[in-house]
């Protein structure tokens, strides 16, 4: 299975409008696209009349195609959102993504569309397999698209549709998108009461849909369709509240990410954390480098590096202290020569991210320069922070500082291990050098077991990863400063010169580590109740939790990649949203995992 997707050759009419030669069948109606999707889709599923009164209303769609039907409903939404906090969720499936040059050119037929076409096509996602959140946070829009066959990436999605585009093509062109086993699924993943929509009256659709318990009918159609069909899930639409406060421990990346994404969602986060100032340990080294850690083999931990590392660049975009560079790896032996030729052979990205460099190295494009600190802090604008002491925490009662709340996260790093004793972490030091008055460089960094980073008159090289002291403090010694010197040595003569002119202050701060390097993002797992079962020799489909508390921790030294990938996890949760992940990559960072493994190993 290849991780890039081959997208359809586009054929062009005369009138603009694009042909899918990939399966002889037309992307939108000739006549009018956009008029057929408000009368099939939108119509069909009531809207904008099914999200009035909701703060979490959530769509699906299979067939993303040309993005037309989620920029019809983007517009409506702008046009009718039930409330300033309200969130709208679009999760689609597409196993053949467009270019952006072809999308941009079905979008000129509609240029009433073009507030929403620019800002998607700005952030238009490569063909990279597997799932794509894109935060479109003025209008409280969450994108969330699961590139792959149908057939793979349905069964692996969490979440609960109150209405459905059923697009894609006709049944007699693109049967994968019609299977006779989809219709189960698709009644799986709707919430009671979700209404589903489609230009189509194929006869095994109308039965798919009954067979999977919806209530079918046919209705007026568009065009020179004479009908459509509209169903209906029974049951009564329940309309979950989100949280009104929400504790937060820590102020570093992790809980800044988390207590953005709360307010976003209208929901009071309240940050605590020991330290007199946000982002004060790893979180606050003046510069850092977030760039993709590539694995050759197609594996639920790569895929989960790509999603993650896809969905923090794109969170980054345009916010100040983030500046886009290109980072060149060379290899450090001959073994990794081998293992770049292996990436290259099977690209986990297309040639505008990633590409082969002399030597047998790789060059990283796109990748990102952070001002750490200036990125936490411009996170928790308008937040209540509570710094400076390190509050009394009850985790069974939900409460710090005697205060109730909804829900907490626990987003402190290596205090996680205080307040949830059944969870292992290790922590690492590391020490980074950084020097200022250089002279100006445009941004641009080197990265090969140790990374240097370029931006104006800044310079910053490192970083060690030693075991930290058994306190989990950082101390700065010159023997890391050693290190890094050395290890710049094999990167670039210019960066030695540069180093050894004199001036470069250190600074450590230590990271949290799981044994297997994955992190720990999720509900925390209730250790007692669950060992209590295992002995019990019982295995319940759902581990028990302790309830209203999430974790968010365990990043390592890719804090900055983790985080906004975490608190989309922990923040849709929370709301009643979907899940902006498959099922496979959740069960990787549930926190339950460490438990169970240590259980495991000890029958």
């Amino acid at each position: 299975m290849t991780r890039l997707l081959t997208h359809p050759e586009i054929e062009w009419r005369e009138d603009g409008t694009p042909v899918a030669t990939a399966f002889g069948d037309v992307y939108f109606s000739v006549e009018d696209g956009l008029s057929e999707t408000r009368a099939v889709f939108l119509k069909g599923c009531g809207l904008p009349g099914a999200w009035a009164g909701r703060r979490q209303f959530t769509v699906a769609e299979t067939g993303f195609g040309t993005g037309l039907n989620f920029l019809a409903l983007w517009q409506l939404w702008r046009e009718h959102r039930p409330h300033p906090q309200a969130r709208l969720s679009f999760v689609s499936f597409e196993a053949f993504p467009l270019k952006a040059e072809d999308a941009a050119r079905a979008f000129e037929t509609w240029p009433e569309l073009r507030p929403q076409a620019d800002q998607l096509l700005a952030r238009w996602p490569g063909p990279v397999r597997g799932v794509r959140h894109l935060l479109f946070e003025e209008d409280g829009i969450d994108l969330i698209l699961h590139l792959g066959e149908i057939a793979q990436m349905l069964p692996a999605s969490r979440f609960q549709a109150d209405a459905w585009f059923l697009d894609g093509f006709s049944p007699a062109k693109n049967s994968g998108m019609w299977a006779e086993e989809i219709f189960p699924l698709i009644a799986a993943r709707s919430a009671p009461g979700a209404r589903a929509a489609t230009f189509t009256v194929a006869g095994d659709v109308r039965r798919g849909l009954a067979a999977a318990g919806f209530e079918v009918q046919k209705a007026e159609g568009h065009g020179r369709k004479r009908q459509r069909l509209e169903a209906f899930y029974p049951g009564e639409a329940a309309v979950p509240a989100p949280p009104r406060r929400v504790a937060v421990l820590g102020a570093g990346v992790a809980g800044a990410c988390v207590a953005h994404r709360l307010a976003l969602a209208g929901v009071e986060a309240v940050v605590f954390d020991p330290s007199p100032e946000v982002a004060s340990g790893a979180s606050g080294n003046p510069l850092g480098l977030m760039m993709p850690r590539l694995d050759a083999g197609e594996t639920v931990e790569a895929r989960l590096l790509i999603d993650a590392y896809l969905a923090a660049r794109d969170f980054y975009r345009g916010r100040p202290g983030a500046a886009l560079t290109d980072v060149r790896q060379p290899p450090r032996n001959e073994t990794e020569v081998k293992r770049f030729e292996k990436l290259l052979a099977d690209r986990p990205f297309p040639l505008e991210d990633l590409e082969a460099i002399a030597g047998g190295g790789l060059l990283h494009k796109r990748a990102v320069i952070l001002r750490p600190g200036q990125i936490v802090r411009s996170l928790l604008e308008g937040v209540e922070l509570r710094l400076g002491a390190s509050p009394e925490v009850d985790l069974a009662a939900r409460r710090v500082n005697g205060e109730a709340f909804d829900a907490i996260v626990i987003a402190s790093g290596m205090a996680l291990r205080t307040l949830l004793p059944g969870i292992e972490l290790t922590g690492r030091q590391g020490q980074v050098e950084h020097l200022t008055g250089a002279v100006e460089a445009p941004p641009s960094a080197i990265a090969s077991g140790t990374y240097c980073i370029a931006l104006g008159q800044e310079r910053l090289w490192g970083a060690t990863f030693e075991p930290a002291g058994e306190d989990g403090s950082a101390a700065i010694s010159e023997a890391a400063r050693a290190e890094n010197l050395e290890g710049i040595k094999s990167l670039s003569p210019w960066w030695v010169h540069e180093a050894q002119r004199g001036g470069a202050v250190s600074r450590a701060s230590v990271r949290a580590t799981t044994p297997d390097r994955l992190p720990l993002i999720g509900p925390a797992p209730d250790t007692e109740v669950i060992s209590a079962l295992w002995a019990r020799g019982t295995e319940p489909e759902a581990w028990p939790v302790l309830p209203g508390i999430h974790v968010v921790g365990g990043f390592g030294s890719r804090g900055f990649t983790w985080a906004p990938w975490a608190a989309g996890m922990v923040v849709s949760a929370l709301c009643g949203g979907p899940a902006p992940a498959d099922m496979p990559s959740l069960r990787a960072v549930n926190p339950s995992r460490q438990i169970l493994r240590r259980l495991k190993k000890a029958r």
